[in-house]
């Protein structure tokens, strides 16, 4: 089984070095892999891939040695662990808003003791069964060590809960979104504030010994988070490049303007 970059960056105390990706581009995979990134984050939430798309960006990023964490459109068991057989190192599930709910998703996405995963072992994340039931044994052994959960902290609800969210056993880490949170704080009539939210999901993460994360839109605010101890950090993908390159050849041609 494929070794996952994320967690072996998360064991070291290092930084994952995250980018999203929001449309079909496979040769997106290769170039994030060629500038060191680990992981790229991709977005199935807010984006339309089918399921061939989404077979298609795994297999290229087993190829090319990345891990993809899939943030998916759906809860429903059998396809959220569908991702992880088709080869996703793992899976971000949006808007998680207590314990119960973190608790369910660790059942469905991994394998007993820890979780009720049903068992296939002919996908890509266990080699298609090429080696038979001896691989199989080997990737069970494998695939909870190797495969992460990650869950979304996007409302004041999830602050509220974070510390039972983060004590989930099985649950790899805690992703705040501040889009959704920051939203959802300035509509609510709350003393909480989203720098609050962010400490009381370091502390959370610190006492449970799991990883978290966000973000990051600047080299500073990159910085301030590694300081608050997040490892799961996120800066660039395919809808910024797309805007920097064509803001960039736009100014060019009105620098240049042909009479």
């Amino acid at each position: 089984m494929r070794k996952s970059k994320t967690l072996a960056r998360i064991a070291n105390n290092e930084t994952v070095r995250m980018c999203c990706l929001g449309h079909f581009v496979p040769a997106y995979v290769k170039f994030a892999a060629h500038y060191e990134y680990d992981c790229i984050w991709l977005d199935c939430e807010h984006r339309n891939f089918t399921e061939r798309d989404v077979q298609t960006l795994l297999v290229h990023s087993h190829l090319h040695d990345i891990d993809i964490m899939v943030r998916p459109s759906t809860r429903e068991k059998t396809k959220l662990y569908r991702y992880l057989e088709d080869g996703a190192a793992g899976l971000m599930i949006p808007h998680v808003n207590t314990a119960e709910q973190a608790a369910a998703l660790v059942s469905a996405v991994k394998f007993p003791p820890v979780g009720d995963r049903g068992l296939d072992g002919a996908g890509l994340d266990a080699d298609y069964f090429v080696n038979g039931m001896d691989g199989v044994n080997e990737f069970l052994a494998e695939a909870n060590n190797e495969t992460f959960l990650v869950v979304q902290a996007e409302t004041p609800e999830s602050i509220k809960n974070i510390e039972a969210i983060a004590a989930t056993p099985g649950l790899d880490g805690i992703f705040v979104g501040p889009g959704d949170l920051g939203l959802r704080i300035r509509q609510t009539e709350t003393e909480l504030t989203l720098e609050a939210a962010f400490e009381a999901v370091a502390a959370a993460c610190k006492r449970h010994g799991i990883a978290w994360g966000t973000p990051v839109g600047t080299v500073d605010d990159l910085a301030k988070r590694q300081r608050q101890g997040a490892q799961l950090l996120a800066r660039g993908g395919d809808f910024a490049a797309m805007k920097d390159v064509l803001q960039a050849g736009a100014e060019s041609f009105k620098q240049t303007p042909r009479e």
